[in-house]
Parts: structure tokens; C-alpha cells; sequence
């Protein structure tokens, strides 16, 4: 809501471009840790399931590692979006 709001007043104002540059960063950056702490979260989960069931190894390994590269693959996204409005305004 609030970065709709100063998205949407750096896009009025044109002495303001640099804080529509400024929110592209900060969501490029938000959605980076956001994905870290997503894969960070997964791995410990992961490793308590195999510790508590290890002859499922196999399974949760590959259900980890997939779940991993679509949160990764969000976190691009996001990022990639983030640098189009930069580089694209």
C-alpha cells in the first residue's frame, strides 16, 4: 500500500523520478531476501525430515531442491521486474 502510494506520486511529480528508481531498488532488494530466507527455511525443514525419516532421503531431497528453484525462480522475477522499471522508465 505504502509503496503503491510514493510508486504512484514519483510518477506525477517529474523533479521525483529518483524515488520511483529508489522503490524499484528496494522491492529488487525485498524480494532477494525475501527468497533467501524462503530457501534458508526449506533446507532446515529439509534436514529435520530427513533426520526424523531417514530412508526418505531421496524423496525429500527432490521435493526440496524443487521447491528451491521455484522460490528462486519468483525471486528472479521480481528482481527482473524491479530492474525493468528502472532501466525502462
Amino acid at each position: 500500500m505504502l509503496l503503491s502510494i510514493l510508486l504512484q506520486a514519483a510518477t506525477e511529480a517529474p523533479m521525483n523520478i529518483g524515488m520511483g528508481y529508489g522503490l524499484a531498488g528496494i522491492g529488487a532488494g525485498l524480494a532477494a531476501i525475501g527468497a533467501g530466507i524462503g530457501i534458508g527455511r526449506i533446507g532446515g525443514s529439509a534436514v529435520e525430515a530427513i533426520a526424523r525419516q531417514p530412508e526418505a532421503m531421496g524423496d525429500i531431497r527432490a521435493n526440496m531442491i524443487l521447491t528451491a528453484a521455484l522460490v528462486e525462480g519468483a525471486a528472479f522475477f521480481a528482481m527482473v521486474i524491479g530492474l525493468l522499471v528502472i532501466f525502462l522508465k
